[in-house]
């Protein structure tokens, strides 16, 4: 991996991939387990199942410190924001995907992959079906979580996830215009 960015792999899908401390399990349980997952991306319990529910449960406003107001756009979804979806991989310490949304037909799907390096973890997250006009702020929001799960994992205060989120929105303006 060359760069911590996004990269467009098709108009409908990014992967966006870090490597981060282990062990293999202790990542594994920043993915699945609701109260970890909540330090960098949404709470909710994921049913470890192919078939289980997923439910996801933001509060962006609360995720990081020293922050941002959430830009205007976001406003309406700062606060609490609320998925539901379907697990379609479940296996543990390797791969985990589900439906962002409940309507499988009409949803996303994001997957993560994990792969141990030593005593590090590689991690790969594509996220698929996306809208054109999603891409940019799905994109930089994985940007942001994803950075905000390695200061977790390394004990440190992450960046303002508004903050960093409104910058790098900019920048994939810029990086995803193909």
């Amino acid at each position: 991996m060359n760069s911590p960015y996004a990269v467009p792999l098709s108009t409908d899908t990014v992967r966006i991939e870090r490597t981060l401390p282990g062990p293999i399990d202790r990542v594994w349980r920043y993915l699945v387990e609701s109260d970890l997952r909540a330090k960098w991306l949404a709470s909710g319990d994921i049913e470890p199942r192919v078939g289980g529910r997923v439910d996801h449960v933001w509060r962006n406003n609360a995720l990081t410190e020293n922050d941002d107001p959430a830009p205007q756009k976001y406003a309406n979804i700062a606060d609490e924001a609320r998925m539901q979806g379907r697990v379609t991989v479940f296996d543990p310490h390797r791969a985990l995907a589900y439906t962002w949304g409940e309507d499988a037909a009409a949803s996303s799907e994001v997957t993560y992959e994990l792969t141990p390096k030593g005593d590090e973890v590689h991690l790969v997250l594509t996220h698929r079906r996306l809208s054109p006009a999603q891409m940019t702020s799905v994109a930089a929001g994985w940007h942001t979580h994803l950075d905000i799960l390695r200061a977790r994992l390394d004990d440190v205060a992450p960046e303002g996830f508004w903050r960093q989120h409104t910058r790098l929105e900019r920048e994939y303006v810029q990086r995803l215009s193909m």
